[in-house]
């Protein structure tokens, strides 16, 4: 047997310290999956159990072959603007201003939880306070009013972009763009079903055009109040649903003049509901919300 140097005993020994200090400082923490319409998401209750790191967190966890598996991670905690706070980090470790059927599914969390008596709860997100609305069988927000103007969504573009040309790889596509708390990209296709999603997703979600990137719906109008949309979700890639993107869409085929203000977006998870009040100028959106499990995971 060949006699093993003190020096190599002596970083044998300091790796094995390393690996069992890292053993030591991983913990257990508690999670809880929900979805709407097939749009799932990981919440980890902040009011518990506090996560560190949560960009390192979402990557993990929302991972669908060595984590749990989502295309969101959801932090609840408290907040001094409101009955409580959200915080929304994408399957890629991004932070995103808001999460339509996170939020959702949120409202749907605090009322099970019981941390709080109230159906209609004020909820703090980056895009600002939302009003969320439970019942027994939907959960309500109110994403409040569409921003349009390319500095606010933002585009790099000036004034509404509303029916726009762009050519990406020799395809022309007609872009109309807004912002739901989170930017959107919306385009009007004959055909939804047979489109490469996977293929456009992604260039328009980059694309110069957009700095802090966008959501892309590509969008089929069905008739004056039904829309067929599938949905790039800007670091999550292709979702079964997306509520913030269903909202844009109703919005963008008001403003083109395919549709009335309230109308059922189809989404390959499901249907929402969406409308966008003539008087206030808020555009509201209701589906469903429900827990699918939970348990802890070691991070």
């Amino acid at each position: 047997m060949e006699p093993v140097s003190i020096s190599k005993l002596f970083y044998r020994n300091i790796n094995y310290l390393g690996e069992s200090l890292m053993v030591i400082k991983a913990k257990n923490i508690h999670f809880i999956k929900m979805q709407g319409i097939g749009n799932d998401c990981i919440i980890i209750d902040s009011l518990k159990s506090k996560l560190q790191n949560p960009q390192r967190a979402a990557r993990k966890l929302c991972d669908r072959k060595y984590g749990v598996g989502a295309d969101q991670l959801l932090l609840l905690s408290k907040s001094r603007k409101a009955d409580f706070k959200m915080q929304v980090f994408n399957a890629d470790g991004s932070e995103a201003e808001m999460c339509g059927n996170g939020i959702r599914c949120l409202g749907r969390y605090i009322r099970e939880q019981q941390y709080t008596q109230k159906r209609e709860m004020d909820i703090e997100t980056l895009a600002g306070i939302r009003h969320v609305r439970v019942t027994s069988k939907n959960v309500d927000v109110d994403l409040g009013e569409p921003k349009m103007k390319g500095k606010e969504i933002p585009v790099n573009l000036s004034g509404r972009i509303i029916n726009r040309p762009l050519k990406i790889e020799n395809k022309d596509f007609r872009i109309t763009c807004l912002s739901m708390g989170n930017p959107h990209c919306i385009i009007f296709q004959e055909n939804v079903d047979n489109f490469p999603v996977e293929k456009y997703g992604p260039l328009l979600e980059s694309y110069h055009l957009f700095p802090h990137r966008t959501n892309v719906s590509f969008v089929n109008v069905v008739s004056t109040n039904e829309l067929k949309v599938r949905v790039w979700e800007r670091g999550a890639g292709e979702t079964l649903g997306c509520g913030t993107a269903a909202a844009a869409t109703l919005v963008a085929s008001v403003l083109n003049g395919f549709t009335d203000r309230k109308a059922k977006i189809s989404l390959p998870g499901g249907k929402l509901e969406v409308e966008w009040n003539r008087d206030t100028n808020h555009v509201w959106l209701s589906g469903p919300a429900e827990k699918v499990y939970e348990g802890d995971i070691r991070l």
